[in-house]
């Protein structure tokens, strides 16, 4: 490897070895300080380089081919408030444990509270919000230097995709000259062959780094094992976001072994699927978890993050029940301090070794824990039967968004990846998408919970993969982030993009804030009376605004058959839809209460 001066070196060393740690990818925001990692990453063959303009949307992005893929995506700035833009993603990363590189790009340390030109204190700038942080040395055409350049990069690597999965971040100080201009003698003509391996390093990368699974206690595991044994009403709980769950099969052993039901979030990689397609999963928990007489759990198996159903989060809390917490990263994923037992180890390991532990039920017992199993079915097929009947629409232009979001993943192709925005949207999907047996891939950012990046995280999943790209966003979700569209163009990723827009803040008509109006409506609410189709017009994106469910499904299978990005926009009454919600949970908990 030669180079015409010490920042062009440093820059090439350092990709060369992300390249051979596994970095495919990199999401680049255009600066003057990161220009040679920029030029570096342009000329490197083995990775993929994205360019998006706005640090906020290209961090986002980056977070979203991370989810996608469990691996971590590069993303370079340059110094100043573009690596400040990159703080939102980086704190979803970090509670939705994706992996990400971070790569700011600085001014040499001499500079630095000096007044200097888009210089700030970029010393861990992100706090404890990423899994390790290192400000590199400045460059050098030393051997020991590029050794620890090298190391870091492995080091940085590894520390993205551990037990505890999640954003690094490499600040990297670097001084003029920044282009890869001639600089007669920064580096000696020398170097290559009096330190060959810190120039060119090793086949593969300079340190290989091995990764185990936490495995389970066995002591712990007979325990658990003969607790599920025994009860009568056992239950798994699967949330959001569970990345040590590779193996579905393992959750569908334990569920054949022990004959218990599955309830399983939207975004826990279990409700659609192979396991869906064999075995029963339930997804309409929301809707009768509280009906009057139902009976509590004698044991909980819990993997993934906080469910998205308030009704099962307060269902788990009230429950008079052993629940055991698995989690591999040594988090505490339990926000209503009712657990019982928390289990430190990799969750598809834990249900692998209980289904080799536990004594199988047999195949049509008329026992307790067949009783059980009945009551969820009966309930279960008396939610989706009331779905049916209430996602009809009302009055002709003022569709339910639930009658979307069932839409939605009941018509996506199979493969399909579908990413749903936070707010409603997500707890649209929790309760009106149904499980399937089909391969959707079903994303959200609920780590942090926000609705800031929605559109540049869909689409920076959707650069990751063939599979269809569906995205469903609410009208607020929609306009922080309509900067992401550009990616549509510039990153070549096409979407059929949901946009239901009921003029405001739908979510707080949920919440007792709406009983109090002044200040409800225009400081929740917050009616903004956009036109949409505007934004369509300035990405070159096909707008088409439906009138009702009928009409959107109709456009909606037609996106799916076209080249290109879609916008489809339905109109909604967000009160109106609450009220319908209501009415869906009451007419479920009645002819719940009624059958038992």
């Amino acid at each position: 490897m030669t180079a015409p001066n010490r920042a062009t070196l440093w820059g090439r060393t350092l990709v060369d070895e992300l390249v051979a740690s596994g970095v495919t990818a990199a999401v680049v925001s255009p600066g003057s300080r990161s220009t040679p990692l920029t030029v570096a990453l342009a000329e490197h063959d083995g990775i993929e380089t994205f360019s998006v303009l706005d640090e906020r949307s290209a961090a986002f992005f980056a977070l979203g081919r991370g989810r996608r893929t469990g691996e971590p995506t590069a993303l370079v700035c340059t110094s100043g408030t573009a690596a400040a833009n990159y703080h939102p993603a980086v704190v979803e990363a970090s509670q939705s444990r994706v992996p990400l590189l971070v790569l700011t790009a600085d001014r040499p340390a001499e500079l630095t509270d000096s007044g200097a030109n888009q210089t700030v204190d970029q010393e861990k700038l992100y706090g404890d919000a990423v899994r390790w942080y290192k400000t590199l040395p400045e460059p050098a055409p030393e051997a020991r230097r590029l050794r620890s350049l090298r190391v870091a990069a492995d080091r940085a690597v590894a520390k993205t995709t551990g037990a505890n999965p999640g954003p690094v971040h490499l600040n990297v100080p670097v001084a003029k000259p920044l282009e890869p201009t001639e600089a007669p003698g920064d580096v000696p003509d020398s170097l290559a062959d009096e330190a060959p391996l810190a120039v060119e390093g090793r086949d593969g990368p300079f340190v290989r780094t091995t990764s185990g699974t936490l495995e389970p206690d066995d002591v712990a595991m007979v325990d658990i094992a003969a607790a599920l044994d025994s009860a009568d009403r056992g239950l798994v709980v699967a949330g959001p976001l569970t990345p040590d769950v590779r193996d579905p099969e393992a959750v569908g052993e334990l569920l054949d072994a022990t004959g218990v039901p599955l309830l399983a979030d939207p975004l826990s990689g279990l409700r659609y699927g192979s396991l869906a397609a064999e075995r029963p999963v339930f997804g309409g928990y929301d809707s009768y978890l509280d009906a009057d007489g139902w009976p509590d759990p004698d044991i909980v198996l819990r993997i993934g993050a906080s469910p998205t159903s308030k009704v099962l989060r307060q269902f788990l809390r009230d429950a008079d029940a052993r629940q055991v917490v698995v989690d591999s990263a040594g988090d505490w994923p339990e926000a209503e301090f009712t657990a019982t037992d928390y289990v430190e180890a990799d969750a598809g390991a834990v249900a692998a070794t209980l289904a080799e532990r536990v004594e199988t039920v047999p195949v049509g017992d008329d026992g307790p824990e067949a009783a059980w199993r009945r009551r969820f079915e009966r309930a279960e097929a008396t939610h989706w039967d009331v779905v049916e009947e209430v996602t009809e629409p009302a009055t002709a232009g003022t569709p339910l968004e639930g009658a979307v979001l069932s839409a939605v993943v009941s018509d996506a192709p199979d493969p399909a990846t579908v990413f749903v925005s936070n707010s409603m949207p997500v707890r649209d999907c929790d309760r009106f998408g149904r499980p399937r047996g089909a391969d959707l891939t079903v994303l959200g950012n609920r780590g942090a919970s926000g609705i800031d990046g929605i559109t540049s995280t869909a689409l920076g999943a959707g650069s990751a993969t063939d599979d269809p790209l569906v995205v469903v966003t609410g009208d607020l979700a929609y306009y922080h982030d309509t900067n992401g569209l550009l990616s549509v163009a510039r990153c070549g990723v096409d979407a059929t993009i949901v946009l239901i827009n009921n003029d405001g803040g739908g979510i707080f008509h949920i919440l007792p804030i709406e009983d109090f109006d002044p200040p409800f409506t225009e400081q929740f609410v917050t009616p903004h009376g956009l036109d949409f189709e505007h934004s369509a017009d300035l990405y070159d994106l096909s707008f088409r605004r439906v009138a009702d469910i009928d009409d959107f499904a109709a456009a909606y299978r037609e996106s799916l058959d076209r080249d290109g990005t879609q916008v489809i926009e339905v109109r909604t009454d967000g009160e109106a839809s609450h009220r319908r919600r209501e009415r869906l949970h009451e007419r479920v908990c009645e002819r719940v209460a009624a059958d038992r």
